[in-house]
């Protein structure tokens, strides 16, 4: 049980450095992470459901997580592939699509809650 726990306590400690790492170096991860601060509190002065306020909420979260997913797929191109490489590049864009597409449904949410 206490191997487990310590585990628990390790994979945290590894998921906190991963995050302070994202905001320092990424300023979409900042970006992000601030427009959650703004959005979240937001969907809980709003005037919607439970499961309205849950979609909201996920969605702002998603966006972050897609773009850590983004940034780990970026890094371990770089590291693999320093120098210019046609598959690298389609691996790092298509990365990128990914968070953009997370961001487009995000707003979709936001905007079919509270304007449609």
């Amino acid at each position: 049980m206490f191997h487990g726990l310590k585990r628990l306590k390790n994979s945290a400690r590894y998921s906190c450095q991963g995050l302070k790492v994202a905001f320092r170096k990424e300023a979409s991860f900042r970006q992000e992470v601030w427009l959650g601060l703004f959005l979240i509190p937001l969907s809980f002065w709003l005037d919607v459901t439970q499961i309205e306020r849950i979609l909201l909420v996920v969605g702002v979260l998603m966006i972050m997580l897609a773009e850590l997913l983004n940034t780990a797929i970026e890094v371990l191109v770089d590291l693999i592939s320093p120098r210019y490489n046609e598959l690298a590049a389609k691996a790092k864009d298509i990365a990128s699509a990914s968070v953009m597409v997370t961001m487009i449904t995000a707003g979709y949410i936001w905007l079919e809650i509270l304007w449609l």
